[in-house]
């Protein structure tokens, strides 16, 4: 029996689509796949990263990490700027996009690369260039303090546990709203002018055009911007450490730099990678529940 034109053709096609995506899921497998079953496997032991491995202790390492005052509180400042990112970050995003997205704005472009600016810079160079601005001796927040009590006032932002976090999540707002300003400025693009232009006529204001016209149609961008957003806040890493390595006192860490900083700086790899299995968990737990209820209903 010989086959048909349309069977070979359907051979060949699910041949190059195996061909095609082959590297892509070998690249997976080594390099995501087999670090999270590596780091699973190392969770359950005591383990200094040299030699073989040593005391078995089970879910220990994950019961210790719960009672640590440190973890919680890297926990909670992630927590924290996730919170922060949705309430401020995005919204003011959104705002300069609608602002300076439209082609009757002005100098948009620039405006546009003055925001974006902060995104193409790598992230610890950030981190060492703000930590020169909130420098306590001749920073911008020393000059200006000094400026209005007319007298010698040094401000140590970074120094301080009350205001360190806040001086941090600054610089981390000032880098990620130009990118998520160019992904909603995407999104206007796919905004029909007709629906604005009805609504208008029909009596709509300015802000009811945003609510009810602007933000439906951009809700699949909305969508992913939360997304990264949220996924990117809890791997925070270089702008921290640069600034800070998570101190004063531990009060800027976040959950990347309390695995470094216990795990890789003390040779507890075996606690570290228990620190590390808990964050896989955290984006897994809501890359599911997004996909499941906020991208399903988006489709």
């Amino acid at each position: 029996m010989s086959l048909n034109n349309k069977t070979i053709y359907s051979v060949k096609k699910a041949g190059l689509v195996f061909l095609l995506i082959t590297p892509a899921f070998l690249l997976f497998l080594l390099f995501v796949v087999v670090p999270v079953i590596q780091a699973g496997h190392y969770s359950v032991y005591r383990w200094k990263g040299l030699g073989p491995l040593e005391q078995f202790v089970g879910l220990g390492n994950f019961f210790r990490m719960f009672g640590e005052d440190i973890f919680l509180t890297a926990l909670w400042n992630n927590l924290k700027v996730v919170i922060l990112s949705l309430l401020l970050q995005l919204p003011v995003a959104f705002f300069f996009a609608l602002l300076i997205g439209r082609k009757r704005f002005p100098g948009s472009m620039l405006f546009r690369g003055i925001y974006f600016f902060p995104y193409i810079l790598a992230e610890i160079a950030i981190g060492i260039i703000w930590k020169f601005i909130y420098n306590p001796e001749f920073g911008l927040p020393t000059m200006i303090a000094s400026f209005v009590s007319g007298g010698e006032t040094k401000i140590a932002l970074l120094g301080s546990t009350e205001h360190a976090f806040t001086a941090i999540f600054i610089v981390i707002f000032w880098k990620y709203i130009g990118f998520h300003m160019i992904l909603y400025i995407a999104g206007l693009q796919n905004v029909p002018d007709e629906l604005e232009e009805a609504a208008i006529i029909d009596g709509a204001s300015k802000l009811q055009v945003v609510f009810h016209v602007i933000i439906p149609c951009m809700r699949n961008t909305i969508v992913i911007s939360v997304f990264l957003s949220v996924v990117g806040a809890f791997n925070i890493f270089d702008v921290v450490w640069a600034m800070g390595q998570g101190g004063p006192v531990h009060s800027t860490e976040t959950l990347v730099t309390y695995l470094y900083n216990f795990g890789f700086k003390r040779f507890a790899f075996g606690y570290g990678s228990a620190v590390a299995i808990v964050i896989f968990l955290i984006c897994l737990v809501f890359n599911l529940f997004y996909q499941k209820y906020i991208v399903g209903e988006s489709k």
